[in-house]
């Protein structure tokens, strides 16, 4: 089910530890890396990645072949082995998980046993790939947790000082800015980092998602960094969506929006627009739903459908609509012509009303109390997975509350893919100079 690389840059190869439901994974693959190994722990995201593009590997260890399905090694990372992959990967890619770090989390950082950053540091020992990238949560970059993600920088510099169990991470940390103030002996175990705080929206996904994604070279590849980090600036901007709005190029793209919802939104702009900022609009819950990049639109969930059945609307699937969704203060849902909120590894009902939705159809009769005048509902699945950017024909396993975990926790597919193209771009260059 998975859709080929688009005009992948060469034969690159990569490896995927904490896969997840494959955000990432298949945004490495279409930037043209070809995958030699993905790993997963939770069953559910093990099924999904089965269903689309992987199949279990086993016990033997091999190369595949290009076109062959990715092979998965199933179950926790730390009993993976990767010395058969030596010098044979471009790029490893992972997201940790990131519940350590997280604003939603116990926030007990490196002391948390989830804490899965020195696997990804023993794989790149064992692999010494040319190039390294991890998403993970804004939180890494609060006060509190600043000084150990700066050491965390410091091990992906030099992965390959390891780190006696028998210090704490402040005593080892000392020994990497020691090293790090020296020549390497062998440049291909120091790696250069770039560290990048992005919102999904300035990159053309419709969803308000904060990360960072941090890159690795290895600084024997010769990549050129200042020009890696000019080509990984933003492209989308808010100020960009308000124009649109302004000159009525957005709407030109919506025509069946009702004149109501219209000037709702038009009332809350600013008569001047902003400065031309050179970039795109951002995107918005209803162009995702309308459909981005060549999909066909979302029909609407019939109000007497929201029954948990599954009824093939427009033909597609996990489109099924979810009853008793509600508003209440702290609890607000998404508009539609906005981003979506963040996209949450919960079921619904989340904290902040990330799955729930305002819809055009206005209510029979104000409700008393609530500042919204039109009916809302529970985002489907399939909606959800829009604003993930995930492709209609990827297939999620799992019961709803599964299937939006996996949602939850991947990397928006449109993110990685911008970011791995420019990964595959950056060696390209090193090594056409060479």
């Amino acid at each position: 089910m998975l859709e080929p690389p688009e005009k992948p840059v060469s034969d690159r190869t990569s490896v995927e530890l904490f896969a997840g439901g494959g955000g990432l994974a298949m945004a490495v693959h279409r930037a043209g890396f070809r995958p030699l190994l993905v790993n997963e722990l939770v069953k559910y995201a093990c099924d999904t990645l089965k269903a689309n593009a992987a199949v279990s590997r086993g016990d033997e260890e091999r190369i595949p072949d290009a076109g062959e399905r990715w092979p998965l090694v199933e179950g926790d990372v730390s009993g993976v082995r990767f010395e058969y992959l030596w010098d044979r990967v471009d790029l490893l890619a992972g997201g940790p998980p990131c519940q350590p770090f997280s604003l939603g989390g116990v926030a007990k950082g490196d002391e948390d046993k989830r804490n899965m950053f020195p696997e990804m540091f023993r794989a790149i020992r064992e692999i010494q790939p040319k190039a390294v990238i991890c998403e993970n949560v804004r939180g890494l970059l609060r006060p509190s947790f600043k000084p150990y993600f700066e050491y965390i920088e410091r091990e992906l510099r030099l992965p390959f000082v390891k780190r006696d169990p028998n210090t704490t991470w402040r005593e080892h940390d000392q020994v990497l800015r020691e090293q790090l103030a020296e020549e390497p002996a062998d440049p291909k175990q120091r790696y250069d980092v770039v560290t990048t705080s992005v919102n999904a929206a300035d990159y053309g996904v419709p969803q308000i998602r904060n990360r960072i994604i941090i890159v690795a070279f290895r600084s024997d590849c010769g990549v050129d960094i200042e020009r890696f980090k000019r080509a990984v600036r933003p492209r989308y901007s808010e100020a960009a969506l308000i124009r649109s709005m302004l000159d009525g190029s957005y709407w030109g793209r919506h025509p069946d929006v009702p004149d109501h919802v219209r000037e709702r939104v038009m009332s809350r702009l600013p008569d001047t627009p902003p400065n031309d900022d050179g970039k795109l609009p951002w995107r918005t819950l209803r162009d995702a739903l309308k459909g981005l990049d060549g999909q066909f639109p979302l029909p609407p969930v019939p109000w007497d459908k929201l029954d948990r059945r599954e009824y093939l609307l427009g033909g597609f699937t996990d489109h099924i609509g979810w009853p008793d969704a509600r508003i209440y203060p702290g609890h607000t849902p998404n508009e539609l012509d906005r981003p979506a909120k963040t996209v949450k590894a919960g079921v619904h009902g989340v904290p902040g009303g990330e799955s729930v939705m305002l819809t055009d159809d206005l209510l029979p009769e104000p409700v008393e109390g609530s500042p919204y005048a039109y009916k809302h509902r529970y985002m489907t699945v399939r909606e959800t997975a829009r604003v993930m950017t995930f492709p209609d024909n990827w297939k999620l396993a799992g019961p709803r509350g599964e299937q939006m975990r996996q949602l939850g926790n991947a990397v928006p597919v449109m993110l990685g893919e911008f970011f791995a193209r420019a990964i595959a771009t950056a060696l390209d260059e090193a090594e056409s100079k060479r």
